[in-house]
């Protein structure tokens, strides 16, 4: 997007359940990244997101081993789940609040023992949502996207851009 940013990573506790179902999670993990870190910046424009993967009402977050990993590539397999990233942006001095919700539709390959495999040789599945990422072996996993690549990544990039223009933000002048 060409903005300058400084990454400000925040440690608070995530709800990771989804009992109040993938929406509401990241909505409210976005929003308290972004408060916390607001309250020392009031000077500053904060953007918190969070982003999920979800399936039959199920959340997947990240996996706790690679066990748990190969079991989500497996209910993923074949089938369309939902990513939904949250972006929350507080600005403190400047009274602002604006969360929204960017969804993607990702459509998998039928993946066997092996892919999943070799998928897991070119990328670590723990440290993401679902146990996979877009970035890396895409090829192997999934067949389709529907909506924004970028919120599959983590951060939907176009619709931040429209939001912080519909804000009356002129970062790009």
């Amino acid at each position: 997007m060409g903005l300058r940013f400084e990454i400000r990573p925040t440690h608070v506790e995530e709800d990771d359940s989804g009992s109040a179902g993938p929406e509401q999670m990241v909505r409210e993990n976005a929003r308290l990244k972004a408060a916390t870190l607001a309250g020392a910046e009031p000077d500053s424009l904060v953007l918190g997101s969070d982003t999920t993967v979800a399936i039959d009402g199920l959340v997947l977050s990240k996996p706790v081993d690679m066990a748990d990993a190969g079991r989500m590539l497996r209910l993923l397999s074949g089938r369309t789940h939902t990513v939904f990233t949250a972006v929350a942006l507080h600005w403190t001095a400047g009274q602002l609040e604006h969360i929204f919700i960017e969804r993607s539709a990702v459509r998998f390959q039928e993946l066997d023992a092996a892919r999943i495999e070799n998928y897991f040789r070119q990328m670590n599945p723990l440290d993401k949502a679902g146990a996979y990422g877009i970035q890396e072996g895409r090829e192997l996993i999934i067949d389709s996207v529907e909506g924004s690549v970028e919120n599959v990544m983590g951060l939907p990039t176009q619709r931040l851009a429209l939001t912080l223009e519909e804000l009356g933000f002129d970062f790009w002048n």
